[in-house]
């Protein structure tokens, strides 16, 4: 079955989904979960209708994006790079290793006191937190490609005369793609978990902030808009960084080719 041909089941699943959820709330059903104070699909459709009339609701998914690409471009670049150092230098790594095994195991989330000590203002702590969630999986994965590349490939080029930076260029960051796009996109998921966290404890606007608003003053309605925002965002920006992995690894071999 081709790309065309499934589209139609994933927009299948996603209205029956819809369906059940309206059915659910209609009824009002109370087994282990309760639906009768849940809003249904209708008042959210409403409610988002509503919001995005509203200027205030584009400012916050601005900011939002505005605070995730920032942070996400310099996790991209640190974390490829020193990926690429701690696994190619012995003494890189022994340097800096011991500091990120230690760093890593720390939810970024949990970094927000750190933040507010670190930074006058908040719009630069969010950026930190978005940073430090997504850096670690662009470094681990980027140092797991390195690892996994066959020794033979960069002896091969050594026998015909290239040096390190040809190795580099020619075989370690084209070898490396695949692995590095797949941290990528782990990253923008962790990212995206962690900036609403942020922006939900210590923000002023954005996606986060105003769906904890929301809930502050029981707009139950207003807290489903800023989740399906959220999620709506989240796959628009995960799915550009595998649009872009799979433009740049066009030479890999793909499902159904020979």
């Amino acid at each position: 079955m081709n790309g065309l041909h499934r589209w139609p089941v994933r927009v299948a699943s996603l209205l029956a989904a819809v369906a059940v959820w309206h059915l659910v709330t209609a009824a009002d059903l109370r087994l282990w979960v309760r639906f009768d104070r849940f809003p249904g699909p209708v008042d959210v459709v409403a409610e988002f209708g509503r919001q995005v009339e509203q200027g205030r609701y584009w400012q916050d998914v601005a900011q939002s994006l505005v605070r995730i690409l920032t942070g996400f471009a310099l996790a991209a670049v640190l974390g490829v790079a020193l990926g690429l150092a701690t696994a190619r230098s012995r003494w890189a790594g022994d340097l800096l290793q011991p500091l990120f095994e230690v760093a890593r195991p720390i939810p970024a989330i949990a970094l927000v006191p750190v933040a507010i000590l670190l930074f006058p203002a908040n719009e630069q702590g969010i950026v930190f937190i978005t940073f430090a969630a997504a850096f670690f999986p662009v470094l681990v994965s980027t140092r797991h490609a390195v690892k996994a590349l066959p020794v033979v490939w960069e002896d091969a080029v050594r026998t015909l005369g290239g040096g390190r930076w040809r190795v580099l260029a020619r075989v370690v960051l084209p070898g490396v793609l695949p692995g590095v796009f797949g941290g990528l996109s782990i990253g923008m998921g962790v990212a995206w978990i962690c900036v609403i966290s942020a922006e939900m404890i210590s923000g002023d606007f954005g996606v986060g902030y105003r769906t904890w608003q929301a809930y502050t003053i029981v707009d139950y309605p207003g807290v489903l808009v800023g989740m399906a925002t959220i999620g709506l965002l989240g796959w628009l920006t995960s799915a550009s960084v595998e649009l872009a992995g799979r433009r740049l690894t066009r030479w890999l071999p793909r499902e159904g080719q020979a």
